[in-house]
Order: C-alpha cells, then sequence, then structure tokens
C-alpha cells in the first residue's frame, strides 16, 4: 500500500478564513481528489493539537493506493490534476504532500 499524505497550514485570516477555506476543501476539492482512479481510501483528519514542531497545521488528508505506480497514475489523472488546481486556488502555499511507503523492517517486533 502506498499513502499520500496532505497536512494542510492553517491560512491567515482568522476563523472566518479557515472557515471558507475548509468549505471550499469539501465542496470543491474532495470531490475532485474521490474521483481519482486507483484511489482505495481517502480519510480527512482536523489537527486536534499539534505537540510538534513550528508549523500551525489544521488538516492531514491520506489518500491510499495500491502501490507506487496507482498513486503516480492517479496523480497524472484529469480529477486529480483539477483538484491540484482548485487546491492552488484555495490554498496556495499551504498544503505539504508526502508519498508513503509502508517499511515493516523498521517495525517493532509484534508481543507474542
Amino acid at each position: 500500500m502506498t499513502t499520500l499524505l496532505a497536512i494542510y497550514r492553517r491560512p491567515p485570516g482568522g476563523p472566518e478564513a479557515e472557515a471558507a477555506f475548509e468549505a471550499a476543501y469539501r465542496d470543491r476539492h474532495l470531490p475532485q481528489v474521490a474521483a481519482t482512479p486507483g484511489l482505495r481510501s481517502l480519510r480527512v483528519r482536523r489537527v486536534r493539537r499539534q505537540l510538534a514542531g513550528d508549523e500551525d497545521f489544521i488538516l492531514a488528508a491520506t489518500m491510499e493506493f495500491d502501490d507506487w505506480a496507482a498513486l503516480r497514475a492517479g496523480l497524472g489523472s484529469e480529477p486529480m490534476q483539477r483538484a491540484g488546481e482548485v487546491l492552488a486556488e484555495i490554498a496556495p502555499g499551504l498544503v505539504a504532500l508526502v508519498a508513503l511507503e509502508e517499511a515493516p523492517d523498521l517495525e517493532p517486533p509484534t508481543p507474542a
């Protein structure tokens, strides 16, 4: 499984700007992402509390794909391209995107 992680910084402008961002994200961006070919799951979470770091994050989204090839194909798809255009409009410079792959060799052993 390969995951695309999107982490969103708080937009400037106070609570009104944050509410406007969330509404546009929900109504305009997410429908495009949800239509991405190869997308297995999409989960969005609000940041309840930031425990470390200097950034001021408000949302995180995980998008699951079967593998790296499926993620690359999804990123090149028309729905994801449109999603990117919407995101550039509603959240310029506010998102960090990271592609993640499982690392079982780094996980602790399971208890017996």
